[in-house]
């Protein structure tokens, strides 16, 4: 239910940050909660998981929840950055690219794909 809650709560937000933010041939709402989302996973990773300052539903209704339903860029920054915490510099730029590459190539065949599709 946390999960569901915060992800309600987390898409509205978003939807209102690009109807406030978007410009015109520029996505400024979506990098925006791209980045503050990321910002924010981070700050709660710290606080609720390293410090325990969270009980495990409160972190699941702001991580997974409403960061979730806010920007799944977010959780996307943590895992990359986690893995350089570990020492796993290489790993981390591999799945950093490979997300990157192969979502923009995912996502250039689905639009191909769906065009086809008439």
């Amino acid at each position: 239910m946390a999960v569901a809650v915060g992800g309600a709560v987390g898409s509205l937000l978003r939807y209102g940050l690009a109807q406030v933010a978007n410009l015109p041939g520029w996505p400024v709402g979506t990098w925006l909660a791209n980045v503050i989302g990321s910002f924010a996973i981070g700050v709660l990773f710290v606080i609720g998981k390293e410090r325990g300052g969270f009980s495990p539903e409160l972190y699941l209704l702001f991580t997974t929840g409403m960061l979730g339903g806010f920007t799944t860029f977010s959780t996307f920054s943590l895992e990359v950055v986690s893995f350089w915490g570990e020492g796993q510099w290489l790993r981390g730029l591999a799945y950093a690219l490979l997300s990157i590459g192969i979502g923009l190539f995912s996502c250039a065949a689905g639009i191909w794909l769906a065009r086809q599709m008439q």
